[in-house]
């Protein structure tokens, strides 16, 4: 195993066909979907991602002793162009979705690899790819860990549930948890305001006439 990680570092051409060959054996029509990486990405010749729910984090290492002002970091919502001041880019792509440029974040670590933080604009679901038409990977083996999920404040927590517990009523062709809250509110609401509930009612007859 050693030696397949060894040479999934050196080189993308070859990691592929390695994972291609395990994540293909569970689910049949998959075989072009790739194992993420530990950080639910991949890892590229020249760079690797990883993402959350809420972001995508990219690292490109340059040559040690790299200066901020010889580097060209360019974030847009739709596309991200990363490179050495007069060399080919090293990252020019389209992502996959978009993104809010002006939540993104670019550094300079150790003056020997750029680490961009990505925020994503639509926050419910996972990248299958970092840019359009690249390697892609299987988002079915792509989940929080559960000692992730549980160290997460309620808030986020409460998020990641109900955004998996949604993504599961959707695919069984049930209403979501926004759907069901918004019925039991307006029950509740009924019950608790019996003379609001008939002026509801009204409004609502007089409206359709």
């Amino acid at each position: 195993m050693k030696s397949i990680e060894k040479e999934q570092e050196k080189s993308s051409s070859s990691a592929p066909k390695e994972e291609e060959n395990s994540s293909s054996r569970p689910k049949e029509g998959e075989n072009k979907k790739l194992k993420p990486n530990k950080s639910n990405g991949l890892d590229m010749k020249n760079y690797s991602w990883g993402q959350s729910l809420q972001e995508v984090t990219i690292n490109v290492p340059v040559p040690p002793g790299t200066k901020s002002r010889f580097l060209v970091v360019e974030i847009k919502n739709n596309s991200l162009k990363v490179g050495l001041k007069g060399q080919p880019l090293i990252i020019d792509g389209e992502y996959f979705k978009s993104v809010k440029a002006d939540e993104c974040y670019w550094s300079l670590e150790d003056q020997q690899e750029i680490s961009i933080l990505l925020t994503k604009q639509n926050k419910s679901d996972w990248w299958k790819s970092l840019f359009k038409g690249g390697p892609e990977i299987d988002t079915q083996k792509v989940e929080p860990e559960p000692s992730k999920l549980s160290d997460l404040d309620t808030e986020t927590r409460a998020a990641v549930e109900k955004m998996m517990f949604d993504q599961r009523q959707k695919q069984m062709g049930l209403p979501t948890s926004e759907e069901i809250t918004n019925q039991d509110m307006l029950k509740k609401f009924m019950e608790q305001n019996p003379d609001m509930a008939k002026n509801f009612a009204n409004a609502k007859m007089m409206g359709m006439g």
